[in-house]
């Protein structure tokens, strides 16, 4: 099978990019299956394993596409008509109210899924190679922010907040210096092996997510690491985390009590968890099955996908 991916960004990429490295790892596997893998992706973009094709955006899409592809792959929302080829599209942030979506559409989790009012679903995969190695017996110095602090749904401002109630310390992956502290020390982005580093060393990830996350690879990448989570109840936080895993509230003041007893968290269930079900190899051969769908002529959802928000909120609720 010849697989088109479509993402209008760059890759490969080495800091913040989740969606760039979803991409990225479902074609390296999709070529150590015997398959030949295409990217439809900005100028400046590289590869080893697979063709890059320059996106044209004052171009249809049709007339970029080669011959040969079998079927294509949309990592975003799709704003025009595709007549050449049958396609797929994933979805990786939440829709606007009532937006609506192709048939063919899936979602990053269940509760992602189901906001859509869909029950498609694959979860993102890892690429364990790249993440390297995990010493479950790593001494832990530090709580975790991992993610781009200048979004406000992230919740840098709360995690600082637990942080100082529990008189911890906190590494900050993913932002600039924004309050001085002793205790707080701030890494910007990061990627590779000197972001697992300090994965590796976190006592716990901070997730106190202000938005209904649609999956969260922080939440995946901590946990690999045997990392528990301490977050709010939003997205898909609920359906990821355990009482084994870590812990969840809308309360900032209980996910404090709760940092104080690390003992009841078992870090190789979380780090299992992950290893079992969100590999790179599961996701892509998730992904096969709903290509054959496809190409067999049949549709993924019975109806078209839509967001049931019906207005938007900018940041919900969190209490202290």
């Amino acid at each position: 099978m010849h697989l088109l991916i479509f993402q209008n960004s760059v890759i490969p990429v080495y800091t913040y990019g989740g969606t760039q490295r979803d991409i990225w790892a479902q074609g390296k596997e999709m070529v150590k299956m015997g398959h030949k893998i295409s990217y439809l992706v900005k100028k400046g973009s590289s590869c080893p394993f697979g063709n890059i094709i320059p996106y044209n955006p004052n171009e249809s899409i049709d007339l970029q596409i080669p011959d040969d592809v079998d079927i294509l792959h949309f990592h975003a929302p799709l704003k025009e008509e595709i007549t050449k080829n049958p396609f797929i599209t994933t979805i990786h942030g939440n829709g606007k109210p009532g937006e609506e979506f192709d048939i063919n559409t899936v979602f990053v989790s269940r509760n992602h899924a189901q906001r859509h009012n869909s029950e498609m679903f694959v979860y993102n995969g890892l690429d364990f190679d790249e993440l390297g190695k995990v010493d479950l017996n790593a001494r832990r110095r530090h709580l975790l922010f991992l993610a781009k602090a200048s979004r406000r749904e992230k919740n840098l401002k709360d995690c600082i907040w637990i942080t100082k109630k529990a008189k911890r310390n906190l590494a900050v992956v993913g932002g600039k210096k924004i309050t001085f502290s002793r205790h707080i020390k701030y890494y910007g982005m990061l990627g590779g092996e000197k972001k697992s580093k300090i994965i590796q060393h976190a006592d716990a990830l901070l997730f106190p997510v202000r938005w209904h996350e649609p999956l969260g690879l922080a939440i995946l990448e901590s946990l690999y690491f045997g990392c528990p989570v301490f977050g709010t109840e939003y997205g898909s936080l609920p359906e990821l985390i355990s009482k084994e895993r870590g812990f969840l509230s809308n309360n900032m003041s209980e996910l404090v009590e709760a940092l104080k007893d690390m003992g009841q968290f078992n870090r190789r269930n979380c780090h299992e968890f992950v290893y079992d079900n969100f590999s790179a190899k599961k996701m892509t051969e998730d992904y096969l099955k709903l290509y054959e769908q496809i190409l067999n002529g049949n549709t993924l959802n019975k109806e078209n996908p839509r967001s049931l928000i019906t207005k938007k909120v900018k940041l919900l609720p969190v209490c202290k």
